[in-house]
């Protein structure tokens, strides 16, 4: 059987969309994650601490960690899905060429997404990397 246009199988007929950062990549490998903690700079918070690195890309790679003392995988899983859509939507105001890596802090637990979001604008503007 044959499925319309942009059907995926979804009940309704939705389709997913992919979210894309135009601006920045992922940090992914624990080396990558050391390398910033060890030789970048760093701002805290009370939600978010915030490491930067200069890079010699283009763009900007972001890494988020929150760990196991925040609470069970729900709420570690919701708190990186809101750090990473306040990053998404505000990346354009992001200096770009630079390696952040983003971390929760206990405090963070159950806060809401304009919490977040200002926190993460915050320590962007200590670090100096935020376009005016």
């Amino acid at each position: 059987m044959k499925r319309p246009n942009g059907h995926n199988g979804m009940p309704g007929g939705y389709t997913l969309k992919r979210i894309n950062m135009n601006f920045s990549e992922s940090l992914k490998k624990n080396r990558e994650f050391r390398n910033v903690y060890q030789n970048g700079k760093s701002y805290a918070n009370r939600y978010l601490v915030m490491y930067i690195m200069k890079n010699d890309f283009n763009k900007n790679r972001v890494g988020i960690s929150v760990s196991k003392k925040i609470g069970n995988s729900i709420v570690r899983h919701r708190l990186t899905r809101l750090i990473r859509e306040s990053y998404r939507l505000n990346e354009d105001k992001f200096l770009c060429g630079y390696d952040i890596v983003i971390i929760s802090r206990i405090g963070a637990k159950g806060r809401g997404y304009r919490e977040i979001e200002s926190a993460l604008i915050h320590l962007g503007n200590l670090h100096r990397i935020i376009e005016s």
